[in-house]
């Protein structure tokens, strides 16, 4: 199997799996228990032009799998595939949503922004797979070992977590929690991997 279609692979099995699990325990759940927003979020104003930075989460999460070593690409997928499972029994178990700002402005933004509210879970809050994902996919690209490239992905999950709180789709706490999900799966698949290899 050729290195790119190894990739894609590895992608659409983590990646993929996420997408089930959330659309999944979206369609099971109850009620959401609404969140209250924090000092953080109430400073952040509401603005529908977030929603490009927002959406160029589908941007690097393919960079996280194009460019991390290939030694290291299981332990993405497996890592996004744990955080979907954990963040699944929360959806299932305590549903969260939280007060969307109802908005009437027109334009290019506002319409990407309503076509993303059309298909997007009004629940499904915390813990937030776009921070924990988005986290993964910096971690990946780290690993590649280029401090430009790092650099880079970090400004950029910075921004994407700002756009987040901009558009109202998540609150500050579901970040940290994203950001906690991502850190202990991640290492717990990191160590399982480490250990594998040991054995092998």
């Amino acid at each position: 199997m050729s290195n790119l279609l190894l990739r894609l692979k590895q992608m659409l099995l983590g990646w993929g799996t996420v997408g089930v699990i959330y659309n999944f325990s979206d369609s099971l759940q109850g009620e959401g228990y609404q969140l209250t927003p924090s000092v953080i979020d109430n400073l952040i104003a509401f603005s529908p032009s977030a929603v490009w930075l927002y959406l160029s989460f589908f941007l690097i999460v393919p960079l996280g799998y194009l460019s991390t070593p290939l030694c290291h690409l299981r332990w993405l997928a497996r890592a996004m595939q744990l955080s979907a499972l954990v963040a699944g029994v929360f959806y299932l178990l305590w549903p969260t949503t939280m007060q969307y700002p109802a908005f009437a402005q027109s334009g290019i933004s506002a319409g990407a922004l309503n076509g993303l509210i059309a298909i997007d879970s009004s629940q499904n809050c915390f813990p937030s797979l776009h921070a924990a994902l988005t986290l993964l996919a910096v971690w990946a690209i780290a690993k590649k070992g280029s401090r430009w490239l790092t650099l880079m992905s970090v400004v950029w999950a910075i921004a994407i977590a700002f756009s987040i709180l901009q558009l109202r789709r998540h609150l500050f706490i579901d970040l940290v929690g994203g950001a906690l999900l991502a850190s202990i799966c991640g290492w717990i698949c990191a160590t399982c991997e480490k250990r594998k290899t040991q054995y092998e």
